[in-house]
């Protein structure tokens, strides 16, 4: 069984809260986030990251999962804040999040984005290439400090649509294309432009730690071989996580120290002068505190012996299996030390033959009414969830110990027309 799951007497336990127990107060489906879980993280990656030789920042990936109210715990716990649209960063400001520990990235930020960041008074501005600038400059009316995101070549181990630094990634410039050069020329030479450093992000789900060493040892090279004046170096996110048993992440308390010394040991070797190090976890503070509840519905054994679950959530709640091949782990959540002798597809409500949430869910007998719990849905699962079906959105409730609250309201069909215009 996963090391960060909770029980107690057969239940799957969130906080003081078996899972049933929220189930039938909040209704289904429904996710949740272990409140304690996101600031125990939040904790272990600023406590970790830090040497006494270099400055540091731990950034938190808003895309991961974003609301008001995950805006102010980031704030509370001390961290920065990566945003990249319009509407993250406006939830942020609506939040009272500090403008200036706000990194707006992107790779087509819109006119009216770059307006609101200056308006709003962001601090990091994260470009992406030639056109953002031109763009920016015609919208400066004071200087505005900006990172320029490279891509370093490197091949991280993680699903294709995830890996960020292959030579035909959207995002970024490569560090080797000449282009890179003149436009950090170009950057370095413009009064309204504050150009500090570099950022760069290789992928997510990644369980190597030789990946982001690669990563660091190729920026840093580049910033040698280049003789550049660099006074921070971004290194992205993409720390992995365990979704099933099958996962085995780094153990960050350690492993981000053991980056910091690798950094510090290569700027020594190069004999460039020390610079403040960034990096922006997102999964990897909220995945493993979420967890999505559904209701089953019915079960079903076709001609060829494959066994459906129906529970009433679908692939608009839980949109990654589809998208990634992702795998899951799911439980019967009063009945989690029963034994899972039962293979079943665990599918949803929506028209589609593609709409999994778990392919092979180990299980005991489903029976209507059971509360099936997915675990690990606290990134990318709310954020990536839509209406397919004119389906409803979940509520997201933060437990945390014996203390419970809404903070996304669940969808109303009100909710679903809201913005339609019939005539």
């Amino acid at each position: 069984m996963l090391d960060f799951i909770k029980k107690h007497n057969g239940h799957l336990m969130i906080g003081s809260f078996t899972a049933k127990q929220l189930a039938d107060r909040f209704g289904t489906p429904l996710y949740v986030v272990d409140e304690k879980h996101v600031r125990h993280q939040a904790r272990m990656f600023k406590d970790s990251f830090t040497h006494p030789n270099l400055k540091s920042e731990v950034i938190y990936a808003s895309k991961a999962f974003l609301t008001l109210a995950m805006c102010k715990l980031i704030q509370e716990e001390g961290l920065s804040l990566d945003v990249v649209s319009g509407g993250e960063l406006y939830t942020a400001h609506m939040a009272g999040f500090d403008m200036e520990r706000i990194y707006f990235h992107g790779n087509n930020k819109s006119m009216d984005e770059l307006k609101m960041a200056i308006e709003f008074g962001v601090g990091t501005i994260v470009l992406d290439n030639e056109n953002e600038l031109q763009l920016l400059l015609s919208l400066l009316n004071k200087p505005q400090k900006v990172l320029l995101r490279v891509n370093p070549g490197i091949e991280a181990h993680t699903h294709e649509y995830i890996a960020t630094t292959k030579n035909d990634s959207k995002f970024g410039l490569s560090t080797a294309d000449p282009a890179t050069m003149t436009l950090i020329e170009h950057l370095e030479q413009e009064p309204m432009i504050d150009f500090v450093g570099l950022h760069a992000h290789i992928g997510s789900q990644i369980f190597e730690a030789e990946s982001f060493y690669k990563e660091a040892d190729t920026l840093i090279k580049f910033i040698s071989d280049h003789r550049l004046n660099i006074a921070e170096l971004n290194l992205g996110g993409g720390f992995g996580v365990s979704y099933t048993l099958e996962d085995q992440p780094l153990t960050l308390s350690e492993f981000l120290h053991s980056l910091l010394d690798h950094i510090f040991r290569t700027l020594t070797d190069y004999q460039l002068p020390t610079m403040k190090i960034m990096i922006e976890p997102g999964r990897s503070i909220v995945a493993n505190a979420g967890t999505t509840l559904y209701t089953v519905g019915s079960t079903k054994t076709t001609i060829n012996q494959k066994n459906y679950v129906f529970v009433d959530g679908s692939m608009a709640d839980h949109i990654r299996t589809v998208l990634y091949d992702a795998q899951y782990t799911a439980l019967i959540a009063d009945r989690v030390d029963d034994p899972c002798n039962t293979q079943y597809t665990v599918t949803g409500k929506a028209c589609e033959s593609g709409d999994i949430i778990i392919k092979k869910a180990h299980l005991p007998v489903c029976n209507p009414g059971d509360i099936l719990a997915v675990l690990s849905t606290g990134a990318y699962h709310y954020t990536m969830s839509s209406n397919y079906n004119r389906l409803l959105r979940p509520a997201v409730i933060f437990v945390h110990d014996d203390q419970v609250r809404i903070v996304v309201k669940r969808e109303t069909y009100e909710d679903l027309i809201r913005n339609d215009i019939g005539e």
